[in-house]
């Protein structure tokens, strides 16, 4: 059986070195793992991403020479080590002995002294060890980054920084078809399961901890799913009426099409459309639990010739691929793997798809982008590019009371035990 730490170190080399995502490599090197050691094995992985930048600053004057490539297994080991002596209550002495028994489970003996004294070093001094960091280093963030929301968002860094790097909380979305939100909560409450309302989603609860969807009353006949505050928005956006028909584009995995269906049932019909024949089964799989149904077609939404039947739509609603800034916290290995070089296509792509996408939108009909981006170039300048070629296109402001208003579009920022960093902005094609 496998040591956690172990497994952890290897995930996090993988991501590290050949680009890998956390949620491809999280669960391959879980599975030789007893169920027992999973949660710390998840927590290590997490936790050591998030704070990657800040430990690989200030370790690296530790290091006598660097390791080769070949060895990035060991250097997350470490890495994985100063996280529990400075991020955990373990104690010292088993975190620094667990990264040397780890070097030898590697095969990599001849590491162990280097791990024990790098260990032992940060131990002693860790009242120093970060006073001279630059300033993205120590906000635990990649310079490029750092520099680029300090520069959009100087009086909110702050407390984005902080909210990114904290633990994210469990959030809930109710399906309003089988239940109030009170309700809900006082079965949750009879379970000493302790949670509250969410404070701008109307069918959203946040737990204060996390668990199982199996300790959740109801969650496999359909009545609650997994969602943060701020996807959940999106349905009270799109002002949803009988007999329309929606478009759910780059749906996977379908929370969002599942949160339609529960708030208009008698729409006409929903067609989630995601370019990931894969990912697709995930919406699938969601809404069977849900006992919902929608047309599901994998093809890329800016190729129309591919998908589009001709027939408009009354609402669309665009979760674009975008940088996924805004939720860091739970997806870290963003901080290793997102490149400043990566932005400019990722605009290129959601100006395609608005422009595709636009033209199945019926006259009078609504169109609400999204992203879970805090970057203006793919937020409130995109939209405003967009009005500016599209004369069809004007923009419908959200007077709501989240977010911070950016020209009629919302911009959310991550919160501590609060929603995800988010943005909309609702379009409407003119008569």
């Amino acid at each position: 059986m496998k040591c956690p730490r172990v497994a952890a170190a290897r995930c996090l080399a993988s991501i590290a070195q050949e680009g890998s995502s956390l949620s491809r490599q999280l669960p391959r090197e879980e599975q030789d793992l007893d169920p027992g050691q999973r949660s710390l094995y998840r927590e290590l992985c997490y936790g050591t991403l998030r704070h990657y930048w800040r430990l690989d600053a200030g370790l690296k004057p530790l290091f006598s020479k660097g390791l080769k490539p070949k060895d990035s297994d060991v250097k997350m080991l470490i890495l994985i080590g100063a996280y529990q002596l400075f991020y955990t209550r373990i104690p010292p002495h088993a975190a620094i002995n667990s990264a040397v028994e780890g070097c030898r489970s590697l095969g990599k003996k001849w590491a162990a002294g280097m791990t024990n004294a790098i260990l032992r070093r940060c131990q002693r001094e860790k009242d120093t060890l970060f006073t001279d960091l630059k300033p993205a280093a120590n906000a635990a963030f990649p310079a490029w980054l750092y520099q680029a929301l300090a520069q959009a968002w100087p009086d909110q860094l702050a407390d984005i920084i902080s909210a990114s790097n904290a633990h994210p909380p469990f959030c809930l979305r109710l399906n309003r078809q089988h239940q109030e939100r009170d309700a809900y909560l006082l079965e949750l409450a009879a379970l000493d399961m302790t949670a509250s309302p969410c404070e701008f989603a109307p069918y959203g609860i946040r737990l204060e901890q996390a668990c199982g969807v199996d300790k959740l009353p109801g969650f496999f006949d359909g009545h609650i799913s997994v969602q943060d505050e701020a996807a959940q928005l999106c349905t009270e956006l799109l002002d949803l009426q009988a007999g329309q028909r929606v478009l759910d584009a780059c749906a996977a995995p379908g929370g969002k099409t599942g949160a339609i269906l529960e708030a208009q049932p008698a729409l006409s019909e929903v067609l989630a459309l995601d370019i990931d024949e894969q990912r697709l089964s995930r919406i699938s799989e969601n809404l069977a639990r849900l006992q919902l149904n929608a047309t599901l077609v994998a093809a890329d939404a800016a190729n129309l010739d591919h998908w589009w039947d001709g027939k408009h739509f009354d609402r669309i609603l665009l979760d674009a691929p975008c940088s996924a800034v805004g939720v860091i916290r739970r997806n870290p290995d963003i901080k290793l793997n997102r490149m400043v070089s990566d932005i400019a296509p990722l605009c290129r792509l959601q100006a395609s798809l608005l422009d595709s996408l636009w033209q199945c939108l019926s006259p009078g009909g609504l169109f609400l982008y999204a992203t879970c981006s805090l970057l203006p170039a793919e937020n409130e300048e995109q939209i405003s590019a967009f009005l500016s070629r599209e004369p069809s296109a004007e923009l419908v402001p959200l007077n709501v009371n989240w977010g911070v208003d950016r020209n009629g579009c919302r911009q959310l920022f991550p919160q501590d035990q609060g929603h995800d960093g988010f943005f909309y902005a609702l379009l409407r094609k003119k008569l």
